[in-house]
């Protein structure tokens, strides 16, 4: 059985890991997001920040501050639920 990223300590810490950027303005939202709310995310939608951590900086900015909504691959509810989270934190 596949442990949860809530039940594995590790898991949580590639998390956070994984979410240090190259743009100071991207580390910022995202880390007061994850301060706020990484106890609690489930497993979708920690699928669905990784998914949006393989973006480019810049991609994920755009996205982080509304200046354009997920398209193609990344135009899924749990990833734009995601997103109205990410940007209200």
């Amino acid at each position: 059985m596949t442990s949860t990223h809530q039940a594995d300590p590790a898991k949580r810490a590639r998390l956070r890991w994984r979410a240090r950027r190259g743009l100071l303005e991207n580390d910022i939202i995202i880390s007061r997001f994850l301060d706020a709310h990484e106890v609690t995310l489930t497993d979708e939608e920690v699928d669905a920040f990784s998914k949006l951590m393989e973006l480019d900086d810049n991609e994920l900015m755009s996205l982080l501050l509304a200046r354009k909504e997920p398209d193609a691959e990344l135009d899924d509810v749990n990833i734009r639920a995601l997103l109205g989270r990410m940007r209200a934190a």
